[in-house]
């Protein structure tokens, strides 16, 4: 009998000094760092930086764990009261560690080895394992964990207020799908503010904490529902609901307004650029300064130049017209020769990439389609086929007279089509021309002076011909005319007479990147250049000549309100063209809009307001542009397949009138009909000053003359110093009396 109590008391002691033994290494830091009551003063979450527009709207962040802190009064009392009565109803009574709860636990989950008993952790606790997390030390890790979080339960009851912690936990505590914190949880679920809240909504988000994916009220909402009673029911319990008013609350079904954030916004594409820009704006000052930011974590609050009405008044152009030419597209390619075509294509690709003898196997994948994104189990064959045949497009609007990014589109879909087609490097087509008239302005040539339109053959280019869209020849074309209807043997014609090297120079002076090849067909518009560089170079026609740089940070500061960062404003740009050149291309393109190659913006879109425009449509309508610009927004657009192999084979849908304009023109008008961008982007241009007034006044066209015709029999071949070109041999009769006489 003696020996067995020897034997429970050395237990009974050992079983005493355990607890104090790990209390002792955990305390020492042998299983990792205690964190100090100073460290724990300092601790900070990482927070979600936000991206506004310039309106001051959320258009989304950057994060590493998506979080927005709130303060204490901005948690409502119902919020605080669901939290407390359903995680820890002693909150208020302990000094961080339930005791009570705590031996529970030690009973139950460690001795008798019952997980279902509860993790015992008082809200101070959570606290703790949230802001530091928890090690893996083996069999013992729970109790180690335990004893970790206890002490640091303490030190925080120490630190900080009862409030403090409360507004602490429910800032760092998760609440799935990446999203951390309660502002960043009331977004996602409820699409508002934590202070907005209704009782039945807090004790959703509070219910969602014991699983965040069992209790995701997206995912399961019946879970979600029962789980959300049980709250309700212990706010009833403790006294901080009436009994009437809980029953009402629990027969409330879940009203969700569930929004996704950060890259599946309103500006997806935007904010890549955004980003790019902050980062370097930030590495700039930091190498000034000597202190670092981190945009992923630091909870900054940038503030871009996006117009988030107008952008998303582009958006919407997208969904109205692309989803129609789409479908146009599309059963081009389903006709028998369209398949047949299509077919080519898809087996060279299978062939090129080495997966001919996997066409057939079928992945599931994510797909974009106008009228809602879905998954579906597709084959490699038709994956190619349909991405091949899917049509794509970019708008950027900038403010002419300081290059601030005012929307940006740059693409139909970025979770699925990332590529941001704004960048992407096409040919111009006819938005090409006014560069090679810009020129001719330049060189002091009047827009009254008068283009030969008689067809030519260059032999030495295996009698290549530039032909008019119309295939008319003859008579004259003012520059004007020529410009405004966008004829092609005038506009050779007058790059035959002012030569590559000084286009090819004024090229590159308006900030484009692709290097010019003088060949004959350059002037109608074979050069490639992104919508970003035509952006820039239309921008220097709408603000006098001046090159500016596209930007999108507008200011960068602290949650505390410390500005970082402000944009200068006072930036001098380059001048690239004269102020003359300037007036009269947007005096010409004015008319393209109100008579010529744009005309469909006033007659079918309906735009009031004044704006110079001009169509492009490069080779085989693989990609068709519009551009257009006032004295404060310059709007281009520009449409087409990923591959030039794939386009439309009809003027009706395939030319920039009839693709890209669209998209400029709707965006547009409704510009126009909301006050607000009304008041921002419409504006008309300035009167031409006295000594340009009668500029444009002659005919854009004049017939040629007897005189004129018998010159042009006599004249067999014209050189300069570029090409040989010879006069297409007709008879004298058709030469001497023939009007516009189709080829």
């Amino acid at each position: 009998m003696e020996k067995n109590w020897k034997i429970i008391l050395i237990s009974v002691l050992i079983l005493a000094f355990f607890p104090v033994f790990f209390l002792i290494l955990v305390l020492s830091g042998v299983f990792g760092h205690l964190q100090t009551m100073e460290e724990l003063r300092n601790f900070r979450n990482a927070e979600a930086s936000e991206v506004l527009s310039s309106e001051g709207l959320l258009i989304g962040k950057f994060y590493t764990e998506n979080r927005t802190n709130v303060t204490y009064e901005q948690l409502p009392s119902h919020l605080v009261d669901a939290l407390i009565a359903t995680e820890d109803a002693r909150f208020f009574e302990h000094q961080g560690v339930d005791s009570r709860s705590l031996a529970r636990v030690l009973l139950k989950t460690i001795l008798l080895n019952r997980s279902e008993s509860g993790g015992g952790s008082t809200i101070t606790q959570q606290l703790a394992k949230n802001m530091f997390g928890r090690n893996g030390n083996g069999r013992f890790s729970i109790f180690i964990n335990k004893y970790r979080e206890a002490i640091l339960a303490g030190r925080l009851e120490k630190t900080f207020t009862k409030e403090e912690i409360l507004t602490l936990y429910l800032n760092t505590v998760s609440f799935g799908e990446n999203i951390y914190g309660i502002e960043a949880a009331s977004a996602r679920y409820f699409n508002k503010l934590t202070e907005k809240l209704l009782i039945e909504e807090s004790a959703m988000l509070i219910g969602m904490l014991k699983a965040t994916t069992c209790y995701n009220p997206a995912l399961n909402p019946e879970k979600a529902l029962t789980r959300r009673n049980v709250v309700l029911k212990q706010m009833e319990k403790y006294a901080y609901l009436e009994s009437d008013i809980a029953d009402s609350l629990i027969r409330l079904p879940i009203r969700l307004s569930y929004r996704k954030s950060g890259s599946e916004g309103s500006a997806d594409y935007f904010l890549v650029q955004v980003k790019r820009e902050a980062e370097e704006i930030l590495n700039n000052i930091a190498s000034s300064r000597g202190k670092t930011w981190n945009i992923e974590k630091d909870g900054l609050i940038i503030t871009t130049t996006l117009n988030l009405a107008l952008q998303n008044f582009a958006r919407l152009s997208f969904t109205d017209h692309l989803s129609v030419m789409q479908k146009h597209l599309r059963d081009q390619y389903s006709s028998t020769s369209g398949r047949r075509q299509l077919t080519k294509l898809t087996d060279a690709i299978l062939a090129e990439k080495n997966l001919s003898h996997r066409a057939d196997e079928k992945h599931r994948q994510v797909i974009f389609d106008w009228k809602g994104i879905y998954t579906d189990s597709v084959s490699i064959r038709d994956s190619i086929r349909r991405a091949l045949t899917t049509l794509h497009a970019g708008l950027l609007a900038l403010d002419p007279q300081n290059g601030a990014v005012r929307a940006w589109v740059g693409g139909i879909d970025f979770p699925t089509q990332p590529y941001d087609q704004i960048l992407a490097r096409r040919q111009l087509g006819s938005v090409f021309k006014p560069i090679l008239y810009a020129l001719a302005f330049e060189e002091g040539i009047e827009p009254c002076s008068y283009l030969d339109n008689d067809s030519l053959v260059l032999s030495e280019y295996k009698d290549w011909s530039p032909e008019n869209f119309d295939h008319s020849y003859g008579g004259n074309y003012s520059l004007a005319g020529a410009l405004a209807r966008s004829m092609n043997i005038p506009t050779f014609n007058l790059f035959m007479e002012l030569g590559f090297k000084r286009l090819d120079s004024l090229w590159r002076e308006m900030g484009f990147s692709f290097h010019l090849n003088n060949t004959p067909s350059l002037p109608l518009g074979t050069a490639e250049a992104s919508i970003v560089e035509a952006a820039v170079a239309y921008s220097a026609f709408a603000n006098g000549g001046y090159k500016v740089k596209p930007w999108s940070v507008a200011s960068i500061i602290t949650p505390d309100g410390d500005i970082i960062y402000h944009h200068d404003h006072d930036i001098v740009f380059p001048k690239v063209l004269t102020d003359r050149s300037c007036l009269l291309i947007s005096a010409i393109l004015q008319k393209a809009v109100n008579e010529g190659t744009g005309s469909s913006m006033r007659t079918v879109y309906g735009v009031n307001s004044h704006f110079a425009g001009k169509t492009g449509t490069s080779q085989n309508y693989a990609d068709s542009w519009f551009a257009a610009y006032n004295p404060e927004l310059t709007i281009i657009a520009r449409s087409g397949a990923s591959s030039p192999a794939i386009h439309f084979n009809s003027p009706a849908f395939g030319t920039g009138s009839a693709l890209a304009l669209p998209l400029v023109a709707m965006t547009l008008r409704k510009t126009e009909l909301f006050a607000e961008t009304a008041g921002e982007f419409i504006s008309p241009f300035p009167d031409l000053p006295p000594e340009l007034e009668r500029a444009l006044d002659c005919p854009d066209f004049k017939e040629d003359n007897f005189l004129d015709r018998l010159m042009d029999i006599l004249k067999k071949s014209e050189i300069d110093d570029f090409y040989k070109t010879e006069k297409k041999k007709r008879s004298f009769l058709e030469r001497l009396f023939r009007r516009k006489i189709p080829d």
